[in-house]
């Protein structure tokens, strides 16, 4: 097995990966990746896992299609035949991705049927040949989203030799959600909050592995709590704290990156509702944009009232961008 000194040439990002939002099924969409974006400048979004069986087989347009203000956005895929995920990462490059992401994290009973996800811990050499075949195929990054374990196979040496193998296969990042995952008897949600997260063993990653990039997942739900883990890891991917208080990411910018995020929620809300009246006379419904915005006043005066404003008015059928506009008028009230 190959040193990890032997991994081929790094194929290096250009951008910061420090702080990233993580793939969340039916939530990092591409609407509300634009929307993060009016966010956050610096912070990279990653995609929906989205299967290799739909981008070779489906609607690309409606899979891959992205605005170019979500640069840096990465692509997630999943499966395991090398092959079709050797295609997919050439077909993602050419969208304009900036990374492509393999996961082995999802524990969900219908991605274990399909063979990929986290189970794929188990098989670090099919792992290992997806990624070699996945990096001979681009020129962006290829990175892997995993766990620290599966089920009762979640001691150290196992870990370090899963994370050995695919590295030898020219997989510089990995970002690590810190808890292992139980394939049967526990649902997605439960395996996000039951099994304990152990952040020691992701910082002992790095230290043993120091030329790698280590990006640590996981219960992170704070500013404080993420520099802090900067100062063991590489990169900090935040999950569902990002989507429901999506300010996070504006405090992000500016304690991590140093950067200028929107001086006001409302400012950064401002591009949204034009995009969002764009993208209704292209048809897209309004809800299924303006809802990833619902907790973008979280802990202010009036969040209550702009929720349900929203909630309540805006999956009716022929809603508008008016909706939003009265929800934040009455915000405006409240507050």
């Amino acid at each position: 097995m190959p040193s990890v000194t032997d991994i081929p040439t790094r194929k290096t990002a250009n951008f910061d990966r420090r702080i990233s939002v993580a793939p969340m099924m039916e939530r990092t969409d591409r609407h509300a990746r634009f929307f993060l974006r009016q966010i956050s400048p610096s912070t990279l979004l990653y995609t929906e896992m989205i299967t290799t069986g739909a981008i070779l087989h489906g609607d690309r347009d409606r899979f891959l299609r992205f605005n170019p203000a979500e640069h840096p956005v990465a692509l997630q895929l999943g499966g395991a035949d090398a092959a079709e995920l050797a295609d997919c990462s050439e077909i993602g490059a050419e969208w304009g991705y900036d990374e492509i992401n393999l996961n082995v994290g999802c524990p969900s009973h219908r991605v274990q049927n399909a063979r990929f996800g986290a189970c794929l811990m188990k098989e670090p050499d099919v792992v290992a040949a997806g990624v070699r075949a996945m990096a001979d195929s681009v020129d962006i990054p290829v990175t892997v989203k995993t766990r620290i374990g599966v089920d009762d196979r979640d001691s150290w040496d196992e870990f370090r030799h899963f994370v050995e193998t695919v590295a030898g296969a020219g997989c510089h990042t990995f970002i690590i959600h810190a808890r292992k995952a139980w394939l049967q008897g526990l649902s997605p949600k439960e395996n996000r909050e039951i099994p304990p997260l152990d952040y020691d063993t992701v910082y002992r990653l790095k230290q043993e592995f120091p030329d790698l990039t280590i990006v640590i997942n996981g219960g992170i739900l704070t500013s404080e709590e993420t520099r802090a883990h900067l100062r063991h890891v590489d990169g900090v991917m935040i999950g569902r704290a990002a989507y429901q208080n999506p300010w996070l990411l504006a405090e992000l910018e500016e304690d991590v990156y140093g950067g200028v995020p929107p001086a006001t929620r409302i400012e950064a809300l401002e591009p949204y509702i034009a995009y969002m009246d764009r993208q209704t006379l292209a048809g897209v419904p309004l809800y299924a944009m303006a809802r990833h915005a619902l907790g973008l006043f979280q802990g202010q005066r009036g969040a209550r009232a702009w929720r349900r404003y929203i909630s309540e008015n805006g999956p009716r059928k022929g809603s508008d961008i008016e909706v939003v506009r009265l929800a934040a008028a009455q915000l405006a009230q409240a507050a």
